[in-house]
């Protein structure tokens, strides 16, 4: 059974201004989100793990968003944390700028799964409506709401 988007997706996990300027620290700031509330086993292992590949393979920025992943065994489910910079965040080896980064972690396990959910989000995101108010948005659950409107 696929996993909707509005099941992955929790407004704790919203970091709407990220007060970071380089891409490790924005990581860092996001997946410190993500182990407050219990969903990394070990945060300081996740986050390297994340940095490895983004080093090995760079995101690519489309519309000012980034998708940073890990396949790994430290999470227990498909976890997503997202960060918002007003400024944008430069990210890959063009240092195009990303105003929106979703931190996605994924078992092994669950590897389709996490094709449906970028799949989804990068749909979602590419819609200029949808990505304005993203952009825009005052409180997490603004956030959630644009980017599950729709997809339940």
């Amino acid at each position: 059974m696929a996993i909707a988007l509005s099941d992955l997706l929790d407004e704790r996990h919203v970091v709407l201004r990220l007060r970071s300027r380089k891409l490790p620290n924005a990581l860092r700031e996001i997946v410190q989100v993500l182990a407050q509330n219990g969903k990394i086993d070990d945060p300081q292992r996740f986050f390297e793990q994340v940095l490895a590949r983004e080093q090995a393979h760079p995101s690519v920025v489309e519309n000012g968003v980034a998708f940073p992943h890990s396949r790994t065994d430290l999470v227990n489910e498909i976890v997503i944390g997202i960060g918002r910079s007003r400024a944008g965040i430069p990210v890959g080896t063009n240092q195009q700028r990303a105003r929106l980064i979703f931190v996605i972690g994924v078992p092994e396990r669950l590897v389709n799964d996490y094709l449906i959910c970028v799949g989804t989000l990068v749909r979602r995101v590419k819609d200029d409506a949808v990505r304005s108010t993203l952009l825009r948005a005052e409180a997490p659950y603004e956030f959630i709401n644009a980017l599950t409107a729709d997809t339940l």
